[in-house]
Order: structure tokens, then C-alpha cells, then sequence
């Protein structure tokens, strides 16, 4: 007997249905890249983009390792100087030994403006700026530069004076070469001779810059016009289907007898999926080959100028993409980081809704979070630096587009299938998972990014 004088809850639940939810999964995130992206359905697993021709262009970065505590050259990246592309590796490695370290302060001058440019300057860790006296007197900002950038190229490879002075803007580390270095390999090779003294002359074209076409404007009369034609590359770069692949297994007795009121293989199918969706835009972000942080052209990187994410590093972002630019894509905690920089000066952003969600932007131009996006040098989100990357989107933009296949067997969403492998010898059915997709830059000033972009900078506004 109990003092009870009614039924408890406790005995009450073995009567009761429970509501349930169906499974629910901490990793799923809005996946903003995914629904922002123009996706292109394609009929065949490969899209070429074809481009009108242009000249050769590396990536402006020569690369270095550490050797025992101390920095070294990765002699095959002197190739990006464009008149030792061609030089034989015995030349280059002997130009690679050439390089010594050389450290850095924060503030200190590197180089004077106008001072003889008898080094080439490749910094190795770090960030500073170019700066010059304008027309009238004013110290202008150039650009600044930070790790495997080099300088001056032009006025060591001629002998001239340095056309602006550099300083650091943090503490680092570079190496550097004497001119005397160069002359030497030159006075031994004439080939390099050769090359050198058109660099020199000017003769040879920027890197980069499309065959002109031409043609001509404002003239009177009959002149005899020229005559032309658009040249097209010889190889244009394709685009094949890469994927995110599983198989997902479900016991047939599990999938009979527990399925109502929730289909169990569809709970499972749904988990899994979206496990695929999220490696897809991961891929998309930050793979070797085709991911966008991997496919921004030298001229559309910027340096973060004081490491915080500033309101003019997004302008200069903005210059770079200033046709049509449709999304910035950051980690959370730049966009954070963003946000307090703007309120330190008194312009918060505006805040937008899309994709359902209120966003913060710039200039009119939407900040998408994607937790994807790395971070780097450093142990994780709070010691280490990021990117921030800034796109136009679509084909007819010529823009950044996605890329999947117009239709799949047993597709469960576009460009995903769900594939059942049938029924093994334990009653388990199993089931192959693929996401086909890829993504395409069109041209190399549809994307710009905002490189070594630091989050952990905090203002006291008491």
C-alpha cells in the first residue's frame, strides 16, 4: 500500500505516446555557398571553359621551407619570374642557394624609396606595405604584402632605384638576393642573357593580360583599318564531375519492424545526405585543385592591412570584383571579427534577409558564414588566420557557377543519388550514396580573396 491518492506520472507514461522528433544533427549548417551558387546542369561530366587567349601567369608567390630552423627557397618557384621560366635547373637551384635570411620589426623600413634595388625581397613570414610619395608630397599606400610575395622584381632584374620604400607592418622573416647573384647567372648563360634584356626592355608582355585585338577609334576620313581576329586558348581548362561517396546500411529487419511512426531509411538516408552536402561545400571551398580559395589569380589577392578584417579591406576587395559582385563568404568569427571593426568606427553594417536568414552586409553585398572556410598558421580559430573570399555569380556574369549532372539514376536531390546495392547474406541492405558536383570560375577577376585575416583583435569601448 502507498499514502498515493492517484495515478503517478511515472506509471502513467507506460499508457502514453510520445512525440518525437525526427533525428536531429549538430553539423548541419545553412550551407549558404550551395544555395547561392548558379548551378549549371550539365549533359556530360565535363565543362570546358574556353577563354580568349592570354599570356602566361603564375601565381606570384614563391614558395619556402624551413631547413633546419632556417628559411629556404623552393628553387622551382623562381620559375615565376618570368624570364627564368625557361632557365635550366642547375641555374636555378645556384640562384635558390643565392637567398639569405634577413629579420624584420615591426615599423622598421625595409627598403627607401629611390635607394639602389641590389635585392630581391621574398618575405617569408610577415606583412608590410609599399608606400610612395605622391604627385604632391603625400605618403600614398601602395599595397601590402605578406608571406611568399616578393619585391621590387622590375627594378633589381634592371638595376634601377626602388620606385617606393617598404615597411613592416609585423614582425618577420626574408630572404634575400643580390643582384650581383643574377648578373652572374646571366653573364654565363645567354639564353637567360637574352631573356633578361627583353624583361628589361619592356618588350616582353605582362603576365596575365589577354592578346590584344586590334583596333581603332575617333579617326576622320579613309584610313586603312586594321584587321583582326579574337586568338582562343589552345588548351582551355576542363572541369570534370569529382564526388562525395558512401555507402549507407540499413538492417532489413530494422527497416520491417521499427519504420512507423518515422521511416527509418529515409531518417538514415536524410542524416547522410546531408553529411554529403556539407563535404561538398567543403570541397568546393578548399580543395587543391578546383577549390575557390585555391583558384584566385595573383592580382585578385589582397593583404588584411592591420590583420582585423577592416571596412576598407573589404573596399579593396570590392575594387577587385567591381563588376556585379554578389557574395563575401568568411567564417563566422571574421564576420564577427568585421562587425567590430565597423562598430569601433561608428558604421555598422546593414543588415539584409536572405536565403530566410538576416545577414550582415557591405555595401550592399552579402557576408555568407560558412564554417568550412580554414583557418591556418596557427592552432585553430583563435591563434590562426583566415580568408575572405568575395565572387560574382553566374554564367551570363561570367561569374562563379556550380556544377552537377543534369540527372542521375535513383537521384534523391539533383546530382545526388541513392543507389540500392541490394540485400547481403545478414538481411542488411545497402545502399551507395554520390554527390556528383564541381565548380568553375569563369574569368580570374570574378573572384577576389582577403588573405591572413585575423579574428582575435578585441576593442575596449568603455
Amino acid at each position: 500500500m502507498t499514502d498515493r491518492l492517484s495515478l503517478g506520472p511515472d506509471a502513467a507514461r507506460q499508457l502514453a505516446t510520445a512525440t518525437k522528433t525526427v533525428p536531429q544533427m549538430r553539423g548541419i549548417t545553412p550551407r549558404y555557398l550551395l544555395r547561392a551558387l548558379p548551378w549549371v546542369d550539365l549533359d556530360s561530366g565535363v565543362y570546358r571553359v574556353n577563354r580568349r587567349r592570354t599570356f602566361v601567369l603564375g601565381d606570384d608567390r614563391i614558395s619556402t621551407y624551413d631547413d633546419n630552423g632556417s628559411a629556404r627557397v623552393v628553387p622551382g618557384d623562381l620559375r615565376e619570374v618570368p624570364y627564368l621560366r625557361e632557365a635550366d635547373d642547375a641555374a636555378i637551384a645556384q640562384l635558390a642557394d643565392a637567398f639569405t635570411e634577413v629579420s624584420f620589426e615591426a615599423g622598421q623600413v625595409i627598403v627607401q624609396e629611390g635607394d639602389a634595388a641590389d635585392r630581391l625581397w621574398i618575405i617569408v613570414q610577415g606583412r608590410a606595405e609599399k608606400r610612395v610619395t605622391g604627385r604632391y608630397g603625400e605618403d600614398a599606400l601602395l599595397e601590402v604584402v605578406g608571406d611568399g610575395q616578393f619585391f621590387d622584381l622590375g627594378a633589381w632584374s634592371r638595376s634601377e632605384p626602388m620606385p617606393y620604400r617598404v615597411q613592416a607592418l609585423t614582425r618577420g622573416t626574408a630572404l634575400c638576393a643580390e643582384r650581383s647573384a643574377l648578373a652572374a647567372l646571366a653573364d654565363r648563360d645567354e639564353a637567360l642573357r637574352a631573356e633578361l634584356d627583353a624583361y628589361s626592355a619592356g618588350d616582353a608582355p605582362m603576365p596575365g593580360s589577354e592578346v590584344p585585338v586590334d583596333l581603332t577609334a575617333g579617326h576622320v576620313g579613309e584610313p586603312e583599318l586594321p584587321a583582326t581576329y579574337v586568338d582562343y586558348e589552345d588548351a582551355p581548362r576542363e572541369y570534370h564531375m569529382t564526388l562525395a561517396q558512401t555507402v549507407l546500411r540499413v538492417h532489413t529487419r530494422v527497416a520491417d519492424l521499427y519504420n512507423g511512426p518515422i521511416d527509418q531509411t529515409r531518417a538514415q538516408a536524410n542524416l547522410t545526405i546531408a553529411a554529403l552536402r556539407e563535404r561538398q561545400e567543403s570541397a568546393l571551398l578548399n580543395h587543391p585543385e578546383f577549390g575557390l580559395f585555391n583558384n584566385v589569380s595573383p592580382g585578385q589577392r589582397v593583404q588584411a592591412r592591420t590583420g582585423a578584417p577592416t571596412p576598407d579591406d573589404l573596399d579593396e576587395l570590392l575594387a577587385k570584383v567591381w563588376k556585379q559582385p554578389g557574395y563575401f563568404l568568411a567564417h563566422p568569427k571574421a564576420i564577427a571579427a568585421f562587425g567590430r571593426e565597423c562598430t569601433r568606427r561608428g558604421v555598422p553594417p546593414v543588415v539584409d534577409n536572405r536565403f530566410g536568414s538576416p545577414l550582415l552586409t557591405w555595401r550592399g553585398v552579402p557576408l555568407l558564414p560558412s564554417d568550412k572556410v580554414r583557418f591556418t598558421n596557427g592552432g585553430g580559430v583563435h591563434t590562426g588566420t583566415t580568408e575572405i573570399l568575395l565572387m560574382r555569380m553566374g554564367e551570363a556574369e561570367q561569374g562563379v557557377v556550380g556544377l552537377r549532372p543534369a540527372e542521375v539514376p535513383d537521384e534523391a536531390e539533383p546530382g545526388l543519388s541513392m543507389r540500392n546495392m541490394g540485400v547481403d547474406n545478414k538481411g542488411i541492405t545497402s545502399y551507395l550514396m554520390t554527390a556528383y558536383f564541381n565548380t568553375a570560375v569563369l574569368v580570374e577577376d570574378a573572384i577576389a580573396v582577403l588573405q591572413n585575416v585575423e579574428v582575435a583583435k578585441y576593442h575596449d569601448y568603455s
